[in-house]
């Protein structure tokens, strides 16, 4: 396991889940489930499982230090790598994929959001640790793909092409990333069972990720690669303040995954839901008769159907007649929108 990193991403503002999610605080760094751990703390005990602590590092916005810190008071200042600008994900990946290279050129490293839920703990070990195991013999960039249980609108999917036989475990080709699509079209995604979520967690060898950053994203690699024996020292934090800004904003996703050949993914059933929305949450969440969720409060919910509402703890709530909305009662702000155009609130003037 000496060779095998992960990097736990932990610096988006989570738009889509305000108001509780915001600028100063966002959905990692908040306790959604009411279990007392933040998100991103459940990610890093989900990891600490499996990885030696030492090579589990946080990829966040240096205003997060502050938060990373006090929720994973474990890890060394040198574990958490702060980004100065949000430059999506590409330029995250390869800073990351730079440090660690550095350190170990042997290295493979896993990608992971710090946002996610997943429940089939046990399953997302042996994914991983199988992912881990290709990427050391193969010159691979994969993905965990998510067995869809329905018809979603809100997520990627990922297009299999043919299975690679020999592994000792499902493994397939990807033929192509679909963007987020219509309620028809992910119809017939579910239907035809060539077509995964694309959960956003990643596993290559950093040599892997390298080389595909420098053919399919020069304007990344380049700046970041400007002078190659910072990482690790003492000049890195002044290159990183001054050359991160300038590389290219754009995702893993568009910059890599679309373009390369090498790509690959793993089917896996772990019960995962990325708690993007506050959809996302209803989904998950225990319901009464009437698909109602209720965090934080006492209900009475008269004629009310498929609502997911969210109080201060021991507030009372009724409700009469109001069907498909997210009430979300946090701090100085009162959102009451419909459910089916949950994907405007990340546009809302917020100020």
């Amino acid at each position: 396991m000496k060779n095998n990193y992960v990097a736990i991403m932990a610096g988006g503002i989570g738009s889509r889940f305000w108001p509780s999610s915001n600028e100063d605080k966002p959905k990692q760094f908040l306790d959604i489930l009411g279990t007392g751990k933040s998100l991103l703390r459940q990610t890093f005990e989900r990891f600490l499982t499996f990885f030696p602590q030492e090579n589990i590092y946080i990829v966040t916005n240096k205003r997060y230090n502050t938060l990373v810190n006090e929720q994973i008071p474990e890890l060394d200042s040198k574990q958490i790598i702060n980004e100065p600008s949000r430059n999506n994900t590409a330029p995250s990946v390869a800073y990351t994929a730079f440090k660690i290279y550095d350190l170990n050129p042997n290295a493979n490293i896993v990608m992971a959001p710090s946002d996610h839920i997943i429940m089939k703990e046990f399953e997302f070990k042996n994914h991983v640790l199988d992912a881990l195991n290709f990427a050391t013999k193969n010159n691979s960039l994969l993905t965990l793909g998510i067995l869809p249980t329905r018809p979603d609108t809100g997520y990627g999917y990922i297009e299999l092409n043919n299975k690679i036989n020999g592994a000792g475990f499902d493994i397939f080709k990807v033929k192509s990333f679909r963007e987020k699509p219509d309620l028809q079209t992910a119809k017939q995604y579910l239907e035809s069972k060539k077509y995964l979520w694309n959960a956003g967690i990643f596993i290559w060898s950093a040599e892997s990720i390298l080389k595909a950053l420098e053919e399919f994203a020069p304007g990344v690699y380049n700046r970041l690669n400007a002078d190659s024996g910072i990482y690790n020292t003492q000049k890195e934090k002044a290159f990183i303040e001054e050359n991160y800004p300038m590389t290219t904003k754009i995702s893993i996703d568009f910059a890599i995954m679309e373009k390369a050949s090498n790509i690959y993914t793993i089917p896996a059933d772990i019960a995962w839901s990325d708690l993007g929305t506050w959809n996302s949450l209803h989904a998950f969440s225990p319901k009464d008769e009437n698909l109602n969720v209720l965090i934080g409060g006492k209900g009475n919910f008269i004629t009310s159907n498929n609502n997911i509402i969210k109080v201060s703890t021991g507030k009372k709530v009724v409700t009469k007649d109001l069907n498909g909305f997210i009430v979300i009662d946090e701090n100085d702000t009162l959102l009451i929108y419909p459910k089916d155009k949950e994907q405007e609130i990340k546009d809302i003037d917020k100020s």
